[in-house]
């Protein structure tokens, strides 16, 4: 089965949803294919900043999202040893949002939806990418579920999906790896009664613990860990690691008890970042985790692809009124999000390598105190 359309976007998380919704939206064909076989099926980061809630709130999307429900932040707090040391007030009247990723996605996709040349692909698995024979990308090949194999033409492929994109792996463009020390496990608890949502960190065994609260009434556990060790601590009990997370929140002791009981309630992130040595080809681009992958630390990787997306939905229009879609033309996107982003990422690191130290200068006597948390 063959398909043409102007755009063809690979992966229906944040950025190349709301890529494809703003692309249909100005009556351009686009094809937005999806891997799995539903929308926000794989755990993600789901936390909202002022970048990404302004772009949602620019192209009303944002009020959709709150209609299905999503949760403010009040604050950030520090915690050492069961107890509040710290706080830190927003000026914008929240810390940070909660926005569940199926809420998110089903709200643009129900307005793109609304446009006829908006079409949606789920189970979709893209095998190979298609080029002239001026080596122009024209194209993708995909398998179905089901069904037999497909064929996108297009003239421009877009890699939204994500850190292990396969786009930018058939594209040959190369993904230079940072490790950062650390990985991170990720759980999930029910909060307790008049849990206030807010942001918690805390220091254990000199690694970074937080707590975010979820909309829905739930807690999501983000605990640092050595880079590789999960390995090792998957041999020894997971007590001690609960003991450890019940004395630095005390309040919390029956819900880890009745709901953390081994490592298999744990989810393991690998933490790294990368930059990409370009993140365009003649008739092709990438933008979010395939482009630029980011740490957890300060939830700037879904805000930063909703950023692409809202960038790159200005240009493209005017280069397909200009009729080209090379690469020196699609260098505008990538020039005005590359140093952008690489500042984000520089600035993750500053905050990681620096956070155990201004936490225990935090600690200190008033007079004694260090700079505290930028």
């Amino acid at each position: 089965m063959n398909y043409q359309t102007d755009v063809c976007i690979i992966g229906a998380g944040p950025g190349g949803a709301l890529l494809a919704y703003l692309l249909a939206k100005q009556n351009i064909s686009t094809i937005l294919i999806e891997r799995s076989d539903k929308l926000g099926k794989e755990f993600r980061g789901e936390h909202l900043n002022e970048d990404g809630e302004k772009i949602l709130k620019k192209h009303h999307i944002f009020e959709k999202i709150e209609s299905l429900g999503l949760l403010r932040m009040s604050r950030v707090e520090y915690w050492k040893d069961g107890h509040i040391f710290k706080t830190i007030e927003s000026e914008l009247g929240h810390a940070g949002i909660h926005v569940p990723q199926q809420h998110l996605l089903q709200s643009i996709n129900n307005q793109a939806s609304i446009h006829p040349s908006y079409k949606l692909m789920l189970g979709t698995k893209v095998t190979e990418l298609m080029q002239n024979e001026k080596g122009q990308y024209t194209g993708i090949k995909a398998q179905q579920k089901g069904r037999s194999d497909i064929i996108v033409e297009s003239k421009i492929i877009i890699g939204a999906d994500g850190r292990y994109s396969t786009v930018r792996k058939l594209a040959r463009i190369k993904n230079n790896i940072y490790n950062h020390g650390y990985d991170l496990l990720w759980a999930k608890i029910p909060a307790p009664k008049k849990w206030e949502p807010t942001i918690r960190f805390t220091v254990v065994n000199n690694q970074q613990l937080a707590l975010f609260t979820q909309t829905g009434g739930f807690i999501q556990i983000g605990w640092n860990i050595k880079k590789g060790s999960y390995t090792s601590l998957k041999k020894h009990s997971v007590q001690p690691f609960l003991d450890q997370l019940i004395l630095a929140f005390p309040q919390l002791k029956e819900n880890i008890e009745q709901n953390l009981s081994s490592w298999k309630d744990f989810i393991l992130l690998s933490v790294y970042s990368s930059h990409c040595d370009t993140w365009v080809k003649n008739g092709l681009a990438i933008i979010g985790d395939a482009a630029h992958t980011m740490t957890p630390t300060g939830a700037y990787g879904m805000n930063a692809a909703i950023t692409d997306a809202d960038v790159l939905s200005q240009i493209l229009p005017k280069l397909f009124f200009q009729g080209s879609l090379e690469a020196r033309q699609l260098k505008e996107f990538e020039n005005a999000r590359r140093k952008i982003v690489e500042d984000l990422q520089d600035a993750q690191v500053v905050t990681e390598t620096s956070f155990i130290e201004n936490f225990s200068a935090s600690l200190k006597p008033k007079e004694e105190r260090l700079p505290l948390f930028q």
